[in-house]
């Protein structure tokens, strides 16, 4: 049975944050023996927290954790309780500025999702994503 762990970074409401965010999510990966997966983590814990920075006023998180069956799940939380608009294509937001975040999310992730969620007293959503331990 894999090692479990859950780890949670509070974080203000500013774009550095998301460079935090990264480099906090491959420390973690790395010291618990999974650099494997830093890359593609650091990918998706980007788009996730960048969204949840840019879209939405209020604080967030990233909430990091492998599960009993060796499953990494990455997740931010925000205050904003509507959902996140659906993934559009890759091959159609490829020459776009923005829009692709949870396509890469979808793309690169095994599973993604979102879920209502409430942190700091506020009402809000969990969007996240696993990927399968290397």
């Amino acid at each position: 049975m894999p090692e479990t762990w859950d780890y949670t970074l509070y974080i203000p409401n500013d774009l550095r944050a998301v460079t935090v965010s990264r480099g906090t999510l491959r420390l973690i990966l790395t010291l618990h023996g999974l650099a494997g997966l830093a890359d593609t983590a650091e990918l998706l814990a980007t788009e996730l927290v960048s969204n949840a920075v840019q879209h939405t006023k209020g604080p967030a998180a990233l909430r990091v954790r492998r599960t009993p069956e060796g499953v990494v799940w990455i997740g931010a939380w925000d205050t904003d309780p509507a959902p996140p608009d659906p993934p559009r294509p890759l091959d159609q937001v490829a020459e776009l500025e923005g829009g692709r975040g949870l396509g890469l999310v979808k793309a690169c992730a095994d599973y993604w999702g979102w879920q209502p969620s409430a942190r700091f007293g506020d009402r809000g959503k969990y969007v996240w994503c696993e990927l399968g331990a290397v």
